[in-house]
C-alpha cells in the first residue's frame, strides 16, 4: 500500500558490475556515481579503500586505481548510492492544494499553448462615419484598430480579419445607422466568412419614426488559421436619401472584433 505516487521501481537492490580487467588503471563504470563512496571495489575478493591517495577515486563514470591491474586479476564494484530515478508528479495530479500561497515568478518564463489563449484577437472601429447607399449591401470600412495581437486585421485595403491559428473564434459588431431626418425603416448588420454571411439580425421600425438606431450581432466561427477571413457588413434602409451613414467618431458606435476561444 502506497500514500502518493507509486515507486516506479518496486524493490531496489544494489547494481554490480564486472570488469574485463587489462593492464591499466583507468575504467569506466556503467552508471555515473558523484565520487568513489558511491561505489565498493572489489579486486581479487580484497576490498579496496577509496579517496585520494588510496585505492581509486570516482567521478561520473570515470574509476581511476592509484595502480594498474594485472590482465590476470579478478575486479568488480557494488554500486552504493547510485541514484535509481528522479519521479514526476504525474500529468495533471497537481492541484491548488499544492502550491504555495504566493509564487514568485519574477525570474521565469512561462509560456502558455496555443490553445491555452485568446490570441488571435482584435477589435477594430471607424474612427468617421461612412457614408452609404440606401438599402444597399456595404461593408463596412472599420480602420481604427483598437488592439491586434497577431497583426491578422486588414484596416486599410479588405478591412478583414484573417487568423493565423485555427479554432473556434467569438465574432461580434455593433452597427450604428443614421439618417438626417426620423425616416430609418430598418438596420441590418452581418457577419461574413469567406464571402459568405453567417450572421445577421435586423432592426425594423414601421413607419421610419427613427433617424438613428445600434445593432448588434455575434457568432462563434471556425477558422482554419491560414485562409478563412472574416467581414463585416451592413444595409439600412430609409424613406428617402437624407444623408445615411456609419456612424464613427471618437465614441466608437459602429465596432467589430474578434477571439479565439479557449477549447
Amino acid at each position: 500500500m502506497y500514500i502518493g505516487n507509486i515507486p516506479a521501481e518496486n524493490y531496489a537492490s544494489f547494481l554490480t558490475q564486472t570488469f574485463s580487467v587489462t593492464a591499466t588503471a583507468s575504467y569506466t563504470l556503467d552508471h555515473a556515481v558523484s565520487n568513489e563512496n558511491d561505489i565498493r571495489l572489489v579486486i581479487n575478493n580484497v576490498v579496496q579503500q577509496p579517496g585520494s591517495g588510496k585505492a581509486y577515486t570516482a567521478s561520473g563514470t570515470t574509476l581511476t586505481l592509484s595502480e594498474a591491474t594485472a590482465s590476470t586479476d579478478v575486479m568488480y564494484c557494488v554500486y552504493l548510492g547510485r541514484a535509481l530515478q528522479t519521479v514526476n508528479p504525474p500529468n495533471a495530479s497537481v492541484g491548488t492544494s499544492q502550491l504555495a500561497s504566493s509564487l514568485d515568478l519574477s525570474s521565469k518564463t512561462v509560456t502558455l499553448a496555443s490553445n491555452m489563449t485568446n490570441a488571435p484577437a482584435f477589435e477594430a472601429h471607424l474612427s468617421s462615419s461612412q457614408a452609404l447607399t440606401d438599402n444597399a449591401l456595404t461593408k463596412v470600412e472599420f480602420d481604427n484598430e483598437i488592439f491586434d495581437t497577431d497583426n491578422a486585421y486588414d484596416n486599410s485595403t479588405n478591412y478583414r480579419f484573417t487568423p493565423t491559428v485555427a479554432g473556434k473564434y467569438y465574432v461580434y459588431a455593433s452597427l450604428c445607422g443614421s439618417t438626417s431626418d426620423y425616416k430609418l425603416y430598418f438596420s441590418i448588420p452581418k457577419i461574413y466568412k469567406n464571402g459568405s454571411e453567417i450572421a445577421n439580425i435586423s432592426n425594423t421600425f414601421g413607419d421610419g419614426a427613427v433617424y438613428a438606431v445600434d445593432s448588434f450581432v455575434a457568432v462563434v466561427a471556425d477558422m482554419n488559421g491560414s485562409s478563412d477571413y472574416l467581414e463585416f457588413f451592413g444595409i439600412i434602409d430609409i424613406h428617402q436619401n437624407l444623408n445615411e451613414s456609419f456612424l464613427g467618431g471618437s465614441m466608437s458606435k459602429t465596432a467589430f472584433g474578434a477571439y479565439k476561444i479557449i477549447e
